[in-house]
């Protein structure tokens, strides 16, 4: 439910990130297209999906380094625990070496682990939600550039 809630918040970044790429491209290159003979179709496929896929792909790693750091949809669902203990593995020793109880098992988010750290007074757990802040802005970060960086590889491509 979770998931669900966090992908609803984020899909209107991504359409709106997708409509954009979708209109930067130039009427010249439809028009053009449509001149030789292609259909609508072959158009959107051969010009207009590679050179927005740029755009689209940023506008989705966005959105998800977003979800990253959002927490109230998971807390309404109930996520607002403190987990003292690792989950079930989901790698097994005996046959078919894979299991789905950590599926069932109980859950948190890392925002909320935070917090609950934070406000315990051991010296220990303020260490570890540092280390977990730490490691919340070094994922959003990544997502970010790996979002430059596809951005840019796709528009090098382009030779309008």
């Amino acid at each position: 439910t979770g998931g669900l809630a966090l992908a609803l918040m984020i899909l209107p970044m991504i359409i709106i990130a997708t409509r954009e790429a979708i209109r930067a491209i130039p009427n010249s290159i439809r028009e053009a297209s449509y001149a030789l003979g292609a259909t609508k179709w072959q158009t959107v496929q051969s010009h207009i999906i590679p050179y927005s896929a740029g755009g689209i792909l940023t506008g989705i790693i966005i959105g998800l380094s977003r979800a990253i750091g959002d927490t109230t949809p998971l807390m309404v669902i109930g996520a607002l625990t403190f987990i003292a203990f690792l989950p079930t593995s989901p790698f097994t020793s005996e046959f078919p070496f894979i299991s789905f109880k950590w599926l069932m098992d109980p859950f948190t988010v890392m925002p909320i682990q935070l917090f609950n750290w934070v406000s315990r007074p051991e010296r220990e757990f303020h260490i570890n939600a540092a280390a977990a802040g730490i490691i919340l802005l070094i994922m959003t970060l990544l997502m970010n550039a790996v979002a430059i960086h596809i951005r840019y590889r796709f528009r090098k491509k382009i030779k309008w």
